[in-house]
């Protein structure tokens, strides 16, 4: 499959997110919630240069796990931000911390991440049928109530921007361009 959709550079990265992980369906609390996050560091920046330091957030945020991130403090944020694997925004860091806390506080109500999240596209992917990049909208009225009920929620970097970016990359849209290989790949939950 050497068709890519327009979007995609050269970069091997890049196209190994793209035919691997990007626009499938994804149901795993824990991974939803990293790529939640990874989103929000996006915020002014290429997705490229957030796809580079993926491991090094890993590493650096206790793999996303929220009980461990909920309980970082000031000096861990203070030597976060002086690492320079990672962005070096405090405000982007204290998202990440703030972000693990709303989920736990979702959890703690009995609501489950995934399927709190997924309600926002009726718990299917919405697949559609584009078939040039500039058809493709950077938000959504999905988006727009997945970022407001977000905000509620207490989360951070949740804009509906990085909302819609949020459910191309978990698949909850399918936006891969109709002429792409992916595209058909994409449109069942359980690829």
């Amino acid at each position: 499959m050497e068709r890519h959709c327009a979007w995609i550079m050269r970069d091997p990265d890049y196209i190994d997110y793209h035919d691997q992980q990007w626009g499938r369906p994804e149901y795993d609390d824990r991974k939803l919630f990293a790529m939640l996050c990874l989103e929000g560091q996006q915020a002014g920046l290429s997705w490229l240069t957030i796809l580079k330091r993926i491991p090094d957030y890993h590493a650096l945020f206790a793999d996303f796990d929220p009980l461990v991130l909920a309980a970082f403090d000031e000096q861990q944020v203070n030597e976060l931000m002086s690492d320079q694997r990672i962005i070096r925004n405090r405000l982007k860091i204290q998202a990440i911390i703030q972000n693990a806390r709303a989920y736990l506080a979702l959890q703690q109500q009995g609501i489950q991440f995934s399927a709190w999240i997924w309600q926002f596209v009726g718990g299917n992917p919405m697949i559609n049928h584009w078939q040039h990049s500039s058809e493709v909208p950077v938000s959504t009225p999905q988006a727009e109530a997945m970022s407001k009920a977000l905000k509620k929620a207490g989360f951070k970097f949740v804009g509906p921007t990085i909302c819609y970016a949020y459910m191309q990359a978990v698949g909850m849209v399918n936006d891969h361009l109709i002429d792409c290989p992916w595209h058909p790949l994409c449109n069942n939950p359980l690829s």
